[in-house]
């Protein structure tokens, strides 16, 4: 499972070194699409594989879907971290996300995602007010 925030930097040429903790889940590669909110989302292979299952069951007639597909699937690029557990994030995603140089490396349980690390912090900071509220919500409905 993918947990806590981590700020490292890309380097020149777009790499980004993974932190060390997600690295073995990571081993047998990753696979790098455009994420929700302007973030880069990694999966592992296998849980990527599990959520293009479930994308491919989207009827071809429905326009919303193939839309989604062409974004999800056509900025994905399948990756495996290097023996310093980098990888390269390709330019489409990283003019994506606005990712220049610092980054917030964020644990999301199945997956991770890559902001960069000022919008992130604003992130944060716009949804602080609303966290206690959204926590009640999902809760009660549990």
């Amino acid at each position: 499972m993918f947990l806590g925030t981590f700020t490292p930097r890309l380097d020149d040429k777009g790499r980004l070194i993974l932190p060390a903790k997600f690295r073995g889940r990571f081993t047998n590669g990753l696979v790098a699409t455009r994420g929700l909110d302007r973030c880069v989302f990694l999966f592992p292979v296998d849980e990527f594989t599990t959520i293009h299952d479930r994308l491919r069951r989207a009827p071809l007639e429905n326009k919303a879907a193939r839309d989604y597909l062409r974004a999800f699937l056509g900025h994905a690029s399948d990756e495996v971290p290097d023996k310093q557990g980098r990888i390269l994030l390709s330019q489409p995603l990283r003019r994506y996300a606005g990712l220049d140089r610092d980054v917030a490396v964020v644990g999301m349980g199945s997956r991770v995602e890559i902001w960069d690390a000022q919008k992130w912090d604003e992130y944060l900071e716009a949804g602080e007010d609303a966290y206690a509220e959204t926590a009640a919500e999902i809760f009660d409905d549990m």
